[in-house]
């Protein structure tokens, strides 16, 4: 996401109105915009309490993240664990390891979240467990493989929660005039249409997150 689909006074607004960062959230979204020409990335405040209170309304057991970046939506993810949770996160840049894990020991949740540094297609495979709830924010052309990879994993009545399904708003723009990434994104949005095994909604916060419940297999 690059630029505010709703305006800036709306967004304050509802950053006034919403239950304040925690120290140790605040910390890393000023590190991350401090440190990282790319920080537009992180899920912040209004997306990252949103990830947190959909995660303790679906109380889910394993949790699944395709993206890490810095760690901000992983630690957000992980407040809704039931007890003895995991969360399971991955992200292809070994460089973002360091500081996500930095944050994700600040929080405690060390024995809680783990990362894994590589192709998330590569890895999934090898993870073991039923994913109840699932956050694809990783490259966009691989979204469709993403949820075709995933979806086999979930038990019926697994969420999938996609982000920056809007694409800077350019998936409304006519074919031609999308980018690359938005004629990726609005390809994957048509697949989850037109699956008859879900039910899901677009939900028009910041870039967009599309959430998929599973009906059947």
């Amino acid at each position: 996401m690059s630029k505010p689909l709703l305006p800036r006074l709306i967004d304050e607004y509802a950053e006034r109105f919403t239950t304040s960062e925690s120290p140790e959230l605040a910390a890393l979204n000023r590190k991350t915009h401090l440190q990282r020409g790319d920080s537009v990335m992180i899920s912040g405040h209004i997306q990252g309490a949103l990830l947190q209170m959909l995660s303790k309304m679906i109380r889910p057991k394993y949790v699944l993240e395709i993206g890490t970046f810095t760690g901000y939506s992983a630690i957000c993810l992980a407040a809704g664990l039931q007890e003895g949770g995991h969360l399971h996160t991955i992200e292809i840049d070994e460089e973002l390891y360091d500081m996500a894990q930095e944050f994700i020991v600040k929080t405690g949740l060390e024995h809680t979240i783990t990362q894994h540094t590589g192709a998330a297609l590569d890895i999934i495979p090898t993870l073991g467990v039923p994913f109840d709830l699932i956050f694809i924010d990783a490259d966009k052309s691989n979204y469709c493989n993403y949820y075709d990879i995933v979806f086999p994993l979930m038990p019926i009545g697994g969420y999938i929660l996609a982000d920056n399904v809007l694409y800077d708003g350019e998936v409304v723009l006519p074919p031609e005039e999308r980018s690359k990434n938005a004629r990726a994104i609005h390809t994957f949005n048509e697949k989850v249409k037109a699956d008859d095994r879900i039910e899901h909604m677009l939900l028009p916060v910041r870039d967009g997150i599309m959430v998929v419940r599973k009906l059947r297999d």
